[in-house]
């Protein structure tokens, strides 16, 4: 098990719908398993995108999941916000309409929530 803490869909915008899970995170191995335990349930399996950063001993690593740019929001917040050992994944299921920038605001509210969540300021 990953600790892998999951909010579900926490905004929609435009018929997208947004959702933000996250975890600790010592190694690139426990990222791995956080993303494949978030991806064990279909619903998130079959998003359109999983984006997602981390920092960690070693330094920080991201991935967009085929949202350009997304990643990069992610973990600047996660910087921002002195957060260290941790993933933040962000879910998107595209609802059929380009956001354009707005998708990176969604990407910072969705995160938002999450530092919120676990009570980090950001």
């Amino acid at each position: 098990m990953s600790g892998l803490v999951r909010l579900g869909v926490i905004l929609t915008d435009r018929g997208s719908k947004y959702a933000v899970s996250g975890a600790a995170v010592a190694s690139r191995a426990e990222i791995d398993s956080v993303l494949n335990d978030l991806k064990s349930d279909k619903t998130y399996a079959k998003a359109t995108h999983n984006t997602w950063a981390a920092t960690l001993p070693t330094g920080a690593l991201k991935a967009d999941d085929g949202e350009s740019g997304a990643g990069m929001v992610i973990l600047r917040m996660i910087e921002r916000a002195e957060l260290q050992n941790h993933v933040i994944i962000v879910t998107r299921w595209y609802g059929g309409k380009k956001l354009g920038g707005d998708r990176f605001r969604r990407v910072q509210d969705a995160t938002r929530a999450y530092l919120d969540h676990i009570g980090v300021q950001s």
